[in-house]
């Protein structure tokens, strides 16, 4: 048999291991298969060759550079819940989501409490208990409609209704008073008197009317390159806001005028005023505010409750004492919605000033947490928006309105807790009042359409579109052959 000990030979790419496999399996089979015996051996060997020759593979690496692969953080660990908040705030939408949901969230809860605290006041007055809150309520169904309208109007019809808007609201504020025709309202003569029970007070619109005007002059005036020349920076912006703040101040509005000084600030911060310019103007608007403050009895006993513990003499602070009273009896979650003590005629205002009190006494803790939450959420989505817009008017009527609804929140929260003097305006979409709601939610939907208008959330906001969605897949999907399924 030297063919076949020939052909079980190993060959040069063989191994000694593939070599003695094939001697040892080779003569069974050719004693089997007679002469014709050389047809199964080839396979077999090619078999067994193919087992011999495989060698182990390298390990392969679980890391991208070679070495072993991190271990990964537990899914419901602290870092990766961070990392994924992080996305969620980064989004392209988070700033309109935030401006919406807060917007809507704090005008309902705050139907809810004046509900809750004016219940008692209606019925001093010999009105039925929903009377206040058939108010409040018609008027934020209006506000809704503007909302929904301000954030639908493009930045270009915004800044067109600048104008008549601040002429309408000093033509109003200068009706106020007209003897005869201005009302006056806990000794404030700022209110027209429109028929039946509904009220007017203009310089709520006057906030709004600054915001929209002083924007759209300080982005004109950017457009021309003038913000850099101080006279361009203050004219006709500060003469204009001294303007109303004098009109205001003849009825004796302290508080509005406070919101409104604020807001030309603002506007001249986000304008880029120069420290010694913006010191200068602030310097000088502190001096007119210590004169007045001076000059008044009933603003210096405000000024002097500012911690007070007790009533006083005179009960000169029992409104601010009282306030603390319900906020310190509401305890942690409070003494459940509608079981306030202090609005059964021991706290004064509690539907409009201080319905943040009653809020503490009926949700505790919790409830005044959570609205604190809300306004600081729809104050980061403010500052977002201005702070990521290319467009000069975007970002200053954006500015002017995050200012404007913050520092009143904090002005009349302040007061609530003892810790500013009381002014007398009311929390933003939140205390009763259709005077200072519309304006209010009219300015969350400049929020909201300036939110829309960024760039990737339009972009994002198209997609959730259906139709653009369907469109959009089947022009990524490719066309497959007729006989192909």
């Amino acid at each position: 048999m030297p063919a076949e000990e020939s052909s079980a030979r190993p060959r040069g790419g063989r191994s000694r291991a593939t070599a003695a496999i094939s001697r040892a399996i080779a003569p069974p089979l050719l004693a089997g298969a007679g002469a014709g015996a050389t047809a199964p051996f080839g396979p077999v060997l090619r078999v067994r060759s193919a087992v011999g020759s495989r060698r182990p593979s390298a390990p392969r690496s679980k890391g991208r550079t070679g070495g072993s692969r991190a271990p990964r953080s537990p899914r419901g660990s602290l870092r990766g819940m961070y990392e994924r908040v992080r996305r969620a705030w980064d989004r392209p939408l988070t700033a309109y989501y935030l401006i919406l949901g807060a917007g809507l969230l704090i005008t309902v809860l705050g139907l809810v409490m004046v509900y809750s605290a004016s219940m008692i006041k209606a019925l001093e007055l010999d009105k039925p208990g929903t009377y206040f809150f058939r108010k409040q309520f018609l008027a934020a169904v209006i506000g809704a409609g503007l909302m929904a309208l301000a954030a639908r109007m493009p930045a270009k019809l915004h800044r067109a209704f600048a104008y008549p808007l601040l002429m309408g609201t000093v033509f109003l504020m200068v009706l106020v008073q007209v003897p005869g025709i201005g009302m006056s309202v806990n000794g404030n003569q700022n209110w027209l008197y429109l028929g039946g029970p509904f009220q007017l007070q203009p310089s709520e619109f006057g906030k709004l009317a600054l915001v929209l005007w002083g924007a759209d002059l300080l982005a004109r005036k950017q457009d021309k390159r003038l913000l850099t020349q101080w006279k361009h920076l203050l004219v006709p912006l500060v003469p204009v806001a001294f303007m109303l703040l004098g009109l205001i101040m003849l009825g004796g509005d302290m508080g509005t005028a406070i919101i409104l000084t604020a807001i030309l600030f603002g506007l001249l911060w986000l304008a880029g005023a120069p420290t010694r310019l913006f010191g200068g103007v602030l310097g000088f608007a502190a001096l007119i505010a210590f004169v007045l403050i001076k000059t008044s009895p009933n603003r210096m006993s405000r000024l002097a409750c500012i911690g007070a513990s007790e009533p006083g003499p005179g009960d000169s602070c029992w409104q601010a004492v009282h306030g603390i009273y319900a906020l310190a009896s509401g305890g942690w979650f409070g003494s459940g919605l509608g079981a306030s003590v202090e609005k059964w005629g021991q706290l004064p205002e509690p539907h409009t000033d201080f319905i943040f009190a009653i809020t503490g006494e009926e949700l505790g803790l919790a409830g005044t947490l959570s609205v604190l939450a809300l306004f600081a959420a729809l104050g980061y989505a403010g500052i977002r928006v201005a702070g990521r817009t290319e467009d000069p008017f975007v970002r200053y009527a954006a500015g002017g309105v995050t200012t404007w609804i913050t520092v009143q929140a904090v002005i009349n929260i302040g007061a609530v807790l003892g810790l500013l003097p009381i002014a007398g305006v009311p929390l933003p979409l939140f205390s009763y009042g259709g005077s200072a709601l519309l304006p209010t939610m009219f300015a969350v939907g400049l929020l909201i359409a300036f939110a829309r208008e960024d760039p990737a959330a339009k972009a994002a906001l198209a997609m959730r579109r259906p139709g653009v969605r369907w469109k959009t897949m089947r022009r990524r999907v490719k066309k497959r052959p007729s006989g192909e399924r």
